[in-house]
């Protein structure tokens, strides 16, 4: 489905200058531009690294445009000594300058906080960084795999999995393929300018808002209490905590996640109603203070009774009876193709500069008395360089010329 927005969004009248790469930055900067923001990528030379990304159509990496689509982009190169003013030219302009480079780049470069906030003082900056702008790990390089080992994301899934087969930990295992660090101190970044900016309509005065990787992950675990708080090693882990709840096979070829651990507390006792096999209770395996020693069995008996089952819709509604909720195990492309995707419009198909779309994810949210969305196409690098210069600064045709002859000002532009 093609979505092109249709009116104001909540953001509408509001400009954003991003500096971003990649995509902890960048996911920010494209939830403000599907709330009606104007954002404005700031490229450099060698353009954002994930432009570089494979699969793409023409020259245009669709992880790029999943981040991108919409934005208006210029391209000029920070190092050049012309930069520092023209920069903040731009920051005069804009409510929001958005950057995620490491703590003191932005400083040594001269466009740091400081420098800007004193030609607008209602300038909002907002930071994404590894370890924050301060603290002793402020300097290191950070990338999301590396927060993750970091923060116990790799380090609890492995304990966790130990547990729940009953076998020794360990540390060795492999990533979940998803930028959980990247993606979460964006969204925490939204929130944070979002607030920033309703804050300066009653102060009218900016302020610089930062965000760590390293904190988003950590907050995003809802059970590190279980490592700060003293208890009981014997104690029991939360019943909906992964990887407690099974994933068992069916008769209809697709796998299924249950929401639910069978070993805990009441909840085998909704699993025998539903299996119609009351008899488990009475399985000394199966007793309360047996049932984590003898969950392989449990999980074993559950799924030959799914295993029964060629119809999802049928072992949804029986598990259902007894507050189980079930999922298909899908891809993110079956997941994105589904029935639910289409009709809920979670995918939207953008321009892929080739004459056709390419479909990325669409926000998640919908509002009753907005536009909101993704919308536009994903820019070439230094696509807008005059449009946005012309527009703002109100630049001439003969400076523009001297800023791009002179390496200030460059774009990569396909004939």
């Amino acid at each position: 489905m093609t979505h092109p927005i249709a009116g104001d969004g909540p953001l509408t009248g509001i400009r954003i200058l991003d500096f971003s790469r990649v995509l902890s930055g960048p996911i920010a900067g494209r939830n403000l531009h599907d709330l009606g923001a104007d954002v404005i990528k700031v490229e450099p030379p060698e353009g954002d690294l994930v432009r570089f990304a494979q699969p793409k159509v023409g020259s245009i990496s669709l992880y790029y445009a999943q981040q991108n689509t919409g934005k208006r982009n210029i391209s000029l190169d920070l190092r050049h000594p012309d930069a520092p003013e023209l920069v903040g030219r731009l920051a005069e302009t804009v409510d929001v300058v958005l950057e995620n480079y490491r703590p003191g780049v932005m400083d040594r470069l001269g466009i740091g906080w400081d420098a800007l906030a004193a030609r607008n003082p209602r300038l909002i900056m907002a930071s994404i960084s590894g370890y924050g702008q301060t603290g002793r790990w402020r300097d290191r390089r950070a990338y999301a795999v590396v927060i993750h080992a970091e923060m116990g994301l790799i380090e609890a899934g492995a304990r966790w999995r130990a547990d729940a087969a009953g076998t020794p930990e360990t540390t060795v295992e492999l990533q979940d393929g998803m930028s959980h660090a990247d993606v979460y101190a964006g969204l925490h970044l939204t929130s944070a300018i979002l607030a920033a900016l309703f804050q300066r309509e009653r102060t009218g005065v900016g302020q610089w808002v930062e965000v760590d990787m390293a904190e988003a992950l950590l907050h995003a675990n809802d059970f590190t209490h279980w490592d700060l708080a003293p208890t009981d090693p014997g104690d029991y882990r939360p019943t909906l905590a992964p990887p407690y709840t099974p994933i068992v096979r069916t008769g209809a070829g697709p796998s299924i996640v249950i929401a639910g651990d069978p070993a805990g507390p009441g909840l085998l006792e909704r699993y025998a109603a539903a299996m119609q096999q009351p008899e488990l209770l009475d399985d000394p395996r199966f007793a309360l203070a047996q049932r984590r020693a003898h969950r392989a069995d449990l999980i074993a008996t559950i799924e030959a009774w799914t295993l029964t089952f060629t119809n999802l819709d049928e072992l949804e509604a029986i598990l259902a009876t007894e507050n189980l909720p079930m999922g298909i195990v899908r891809s993110p492309g079956a997941a994105a193709r589904s029935e639910w995707s289409i009709e809920r419009g979670a995918v939207v198909d953008v321009d892929d500069r080739q004459g056709s779309t390419v479909g990325i994810p669409e926000a998640p949210w919908r509002f009753s008395g907005a536009t909101t969305g993704a919308h536009g196409v994903p820019a070439y690098r230094g696509e807008h360089n005059r449009e946005v210069l012309r527009e703002l600064l109100d630049v001439d045709d003969a400076t523009l010329e001297r800023w791009e002859s002179g390496g200030l000002l460059s774009a990569r532009v396909p004939r």
